[in-house]
């Protein structure tokens, strides 16, 4: 048996999705299409890539290092069939990029290696900063473009933007909490429980928008803008928390599991992606990076799908 780039899109398709009937909507196949294809991958890599569970699937440590080179995949697969090597050779500056925490940890690392690569005479400058000081200096024209959480963006009225991924946000919890036997969490489910608060890159804000819309307030027990610090607490019970999957890892740094659920009131995404003044004049650089970037995410379905 060979792999095809078909198996790939089907195993991000569920990792994303958490649930096989979900992936199977998002590709536009049948659920036994999508469960046959994660059969075979874990039958050709030799590791179990999901977990089920009542609520659909989660990825298994073996899984979260495979979806790493699975992206890898899509993308290079991206590059190969859209990317003309010899302009890119030509093309020579410095781009001002600013990047907020979540997108400078989890996000940006990997395309930026890869950029380089494939533009070795373009330098970026990186500059990690808070959403608004970013939205500032894109708007006064320190910064050339950004990467950040376009779903926080303020000032749309002046900035251009481009949403590369959206990272859905499930319930995090340990292994043997009660949550994780109910067939559907609901947030008043959540509301009860100890609750573990982020606040980097504005994510309690974000946390309080929704629970607003329900008339419910979390049970906060801890506030802090340590990911790594959530993801302890929560492997060892000492509360919950909801988070994106773009930050969720199946393990602690003790080594201890942590699952994930979700919630059945409609929770907005993260939205990670790119931003860059309306009025600018971009060089040539600044769209090299942008065009790359934007191709490398938002041309993955179409050329996956063939």
């Amino acid at each position: 048996m060979s792999i095809t780039l078909r198996h790939i899109r089907y195993f991000l398709a569920t990792a994303e999705a958490g649930q096989i009937s979900r992936a199977a909507i998002d590709v536009g196949v049948s659920q036994s299409a999508v469960t046959a294809a994660v059969k075979q991958l874990e039958a050709y890599v030799g590791a179990k890539l999901f977990e089920r569970h009542a609520q659909g699937v989660a990825l298994t440590l073996e899984g979260s290092r495979f979806m790493r080179h699975a992206r890898n995949i899509a993308a290079s697969v991206n590059e190969a069939l859209h990317f003309e090597q010899e302009p890119a050779r030509k093309i020579r500056g410095t781009v001002r990029v600013g990047v907020t925490y979540t997108v400078a940890g989890y996000f940006l690392p990997q395309h930026q290696v890869r950029f380089a690569r494939n533009y070795p005479d373009v330098n970026i400058e990186l500059r990690e900063a808070p959403r608004a000081s970013i939205e500032e200096d894109l708007i006064n024209g320190r910064l050339d473009t950004a990467v950040l959480l376009t779903s926080n963006i303020e000032n749309s009225d002046q900035l251009d933007s481009e949403t590369l991924i959206r990272s859905r946000r499930r319930l995090w919890l340990a292994l043997d909490h009660p949550l994780t036997h109910v067939e559907a969490v609901h947030l008043g489910d959540v509301a009860r429980e100890p609750y573990v608060m982020l606040t980097v890159d504005e994510a309690a804000k974000t946390t309080g928008r929704y629970w607003t819309d329900t008339g419910l307030r979390p049970r906060v027990i801890f506030e802090t803008s340590s990911v790594e610090a959530v993801r302890s607490m929560v492997a060892n019970g000492m509360g919950v928390t909801i988070l994106s999957d773009m930050v969720y890892r199946p393990w602690s740094l003790e080594g201890q599991r942590i699952e994930t659920r979700v919630v059945s009131e409609p929770i907005p995404s993260m939205d990670v992606g790119l931003a860059w003044a309306r009025k600018a004049d971009l060089s040539r650089a600044t769209r090299a990076y942008r065009d790359f970037m934007s191709l490398t995410f938002n041309g993955a379905d179409h050329v996956l799908a063939t």
